[in-house]
Parts: C-alpha cells; structure tokens; sequence
C-alpha cells in the first residue's frame, strides 16, 4: 500500500485547517493508500511550532510522495516539507490533480 503525507497550511487558518486536511485523507483512504496526517497528530509536549514540525517531519518520511493542499506555498512549514520532499527526490503532487510540483532539488 502507498503511504502518503498531507502538507498544507495550518498556522493562522482557521481551525487549523483540519476539515481540509481531514476532507483530503478521507478521499485518499477511500482510493487505498496509507495517509499521514498531521491534523490527526497527538500535541507535542510544549505545543511548540518546532514541535509540530518533528512530529510531521519524521512521519513525512515514511511515505513514498507528498500531496499538498492549497496555500501550501504561503506556509513556512509545508514551504519545508515540500522543499525537504524534493531534496530528497519525492513526488509532490497539488491535491485534486496529477500536478507534479515543479522543485528542483539543491
């Protein structure tokens, strides 16, 4: 089974942006892949950004390919899993579509 991980923006959105990250998942289940979700994430202790951002990061690289939500460039966390996706030669893929995201790894 494809494992997959959900980057997008969470930080200033309201309710965190769960119900779009929560929306995506659901859709993934039902076509048979494994989903990472972040939304689904148990608080770090300290409930810091930092914190967050370890958790997402290791779970993120036990998928085969990332799909991003809209915004996803607007967010300093997604912008560093995505780059950190490609760097490591993932397949990123714009949710809702086949698009590949055009990085180019450093």
């Amino acid at each position: 089974m494809k494992r997959v991980y959900i980057a997008g923006p969470m930080t200033g959105v309201p309710e965190f942006n769960y119900p779009a990250f929560n929306a995506l998942a659901a859709e993934l289940r039902t076509e048979g892949f494994h989903v990472e979700n972040p939304a689904e994430n148990p608080e770090p202790v300290g409930k810091t950004w930092a914190g967050y951002m370890r958790m997402s990061i290791a779970q993120m690289l036990t998928c085969d390919f990332v799909v991003v939500l809209d915004g996803w460039d607007q967010s300093r966390g997604a912008r560093i899993e995505v780059e950190l996706a490609v760097d490591l030669g993932m397949t990123v893929i714009r949710a809702g579509s086949n698009e590949a995201i055009e990085l180019h790894a450093v």
